[in-house]
Protein backbone atom coordinates (compact mmCIF):
# COMPACT_ATOMS: atom_id res chain seq x y z
CA UNK A 1 0.00 0.00 0.00
CA UNK A 2 1.16 3.39 -0.95
CA UNK A 3 4.16 2.49 -3.14
CA UNK A 4 2.01 3.34 -5.95
CA UNK A 5 1.75 0.25 -7.57
CA UNK A 6 -2.12 -0.72 -6.56
CA UNK A 7 -2.37 -4.91 -6.10
CA UNK A 8 -6.29 -3.98 -5.30
CA UNK A 9 -5.55 -5.62 -1.60
CA UNK A 10 -6.12 -3.47 1.05
CA UNK A 11 -4.84 -6.03 3.90
CA UNK A 12 -3.05 -9.38 2.75
CA UNK A 13 -4.03 -11.03 5.95
CA UNK A 14 -2.41 -14.86 6.20
CA UNK A 15 -3.73 -16.46 9.30
CA UNK A 16 -1.05 -19.47 8.75
CA UNK A 17 1.72 -16.93 9.16
CA UNK A 18 -0.01 -15.18 12.09
CA UNK A 19 -0.50 -18.85 13.49
CA UNK A 20 2.77 -20.02 13.02
CA UNK A 21 4.54 -17.29 14.05
CA UNK A 22 2.12 -16.54 17.92
CA UNK A 23 3.99 -19.53 19.54
CA UNK A 24 7.52 -18.07 19.44
CA UNK A 25 6.44 -15.21 20.89
CA UNK A 26 5.01 -17.78 23.77
CA UNK A 27 8.15 -19.79 23.55
CA UNK A 28 10.85 -16.56 24.22
CA UNK A 29 8.12 -15.64 26.94
CA UNK A 30 9.02 -18.96 28.60
CA UNK A 31 13.05 -18.57 27.98
CA UNK A 32 13.08 -14.85 29.57
CA UNK A 33 11.16 -16.65 32.46
CA UNK A 34 13.78 -19.33 32.43
CA UNK A 35 16.50 -16.32 32.75
CA UNK A 36 15.20 -13.95 34.89
CA UNK A 37 14.53 -17.50 37.27
CA UNK A 38 18.26 -18.44 36.98
CA UNK A 39 19.27 -14.62 37.50
CA UNK A 40 17.31 -14.04 40.48
CA UNK A 41 17.67 -17.65 42.63
CA UNK A 42 21.98 -17.41 41.31
CA UNK A 43 22.26 -14.16 42.29
CA UNK A 44 20.34 -14.33 45.70
CA UNK A 45 22.37 -17.54 46.14
CA UNK A 46 25.29 -16.42 45.71
CA UNK A 47 24.78 -12.75 48.28
CA UNK A 48 27.08 -10.41 46.50
CA UNK A 49 29.36 -11.93 43.87
CA UNK A 50 30.14 -8.65 42.44
CA UNK A 51 33.29 -8.35 45.08
CA UNK A 52 34.17 -6.05 47.58
CA UNK A 53 36.66 -3.91 45.21
CA UNK A 54 35.68 -0.88 43.86
CA UNK A 55 33.97 -1.49 41.22
CA UNK A 56 32.06 -4.41 42.67
CA UNK A 57 31.16 -2.00 45.42
CA UNK A 58 29.89 0.61 42.64
CA UNK A 59 28.16 -2.34 40.99
CA UNK A 60 26.21 -3.73 44.08
CA UNK A 61 25.27 0.16 45.10
CA UNK A 62 23.32 0.66 41.91
CA UNK A 63 22.17 -2.70 41.16
CA UNK A 64 20.89 -3.27 44.77
CA UNK A 65 18.52 -1.00 45.15
CA UNK A 66 16.91 -1.32 41.71
CA UNK A 67 16.79 -4.93 41.71
CA UNK A 68 13.12 -5.35 42.45
CA UNK A 69 12.69 -2.94 39.66
CA UNK A 70 14.63 -5.02 37.35
CA UNK A 71 12.81 -8.36 38.48
CA UNK A 72 9.49 -6.95 37.94
CA UNK A 73 10.07 -5.04 34.64
CA UNK A 74 11.41 -8.57 33.34
CA UNK A 75 8.45 -10.30 34.53
CA UNK A 76 6.37 -8.13 32.83
CA UNK A 77 8.18 -8.34 29.70
CA UNK A 78 7.21 -12.11 30.36
CA UNK A 79 3.51 -11.98 30.65
CA UNK A 80 3.64 -9.18 27.56
CA UNK A 81 5.54 -12.17 25.29
CA UNK A 82 2.79 -14.38 26.57
CA UNK A 83 -0.02 -12.35 25.82
CA UNK A 84 1.06 -11.45 22.01
CA UNK A 85 1.08 -14.84 21.81
CA UNK A 86 -3.07 -15.32 23.24
CA UNK A 87 -4.02 -12.05 20.86
CA UNK A 88 -2.24 -13.47 17.47
CA UNK A 89 -4.18 -16.50 18.04
CA UNK A 90 -6.79 -14.79 18.77
CA UNK A 91 -6.49 -12.29 16.07
CA UNK A 92 -6.10 -15.34 13.69
CA UNK A 93 -9.27 -17.34 14.67
CA UNK A 94 -11.30 -13.76 14.06
CA UNK A 95 -9.33 -13.22 10.72
CA UNK A 96 -10.84 -16.48 9.71
CA UNK A 97 -14.80 -15.98 11.29
CA UNK A 98 -14.19 -12.51 9.76
CA UNK A 99 -13.40 -13.89 6.39
CA UNK A 100 -16.52 -16.26 6.56
CA UNK A 101 -18.74 -14.02 7.69
CA UNK A 102 -17.99 -11.85 4.70
CA UNK A 103 -18.01 -14.84 2.08
CA UNK A 104 -21.89 -15.14 3.40
CA UNK A 105 -22.61 -12.12 2.45
CA UNK A 106 -21.39 -11.76 -1.14
CA UNK A 107 -22.57 -15.23 -2.10
CA UNK A 108 -24.05 -15.29 -5.15
CA UNK A 109 -27.39 -15.73 -4.69
CA UNK A 110 -29.74 -16.65 -7.82
CA UNK A 111 -32.88 -14.59 -8.63
CA UNK A 112 -36.27 -16.23 -9.05
CA UNK A 113 -37.67 -16.15 -12.53
CA UNK A 114 -38.66 -12.55 -13.66
CA UNK A 115 -36.14 -10.90 -10.82
CA UNK A 116 -33.09 -9.18 -11.97
CA UNK A 117 -30.89 -9.57 -15.00
CA UNK A 118 -33.22 -7.37 -17.20
CA UNK A 119 -32.59 -8.68 -20.56
CA UNK A 120 -34.18 -6.46 -23.44
CA UNK A 121 -37.05 -5.18 -21.43
CA UNK A 122 -39.31 -3.55 -23.30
Amino acid sequence: MGDGKDSGRVLDIKTADIKSTAPVFHEQGKNLSTALTTLVTTLDGLGAPWGDDEQGKAFGDAYRPQQKAIEKAAGTLVLGLISIHEAMADLSDGHVDNDELIAGMFKKARPADGEGNDKGAK
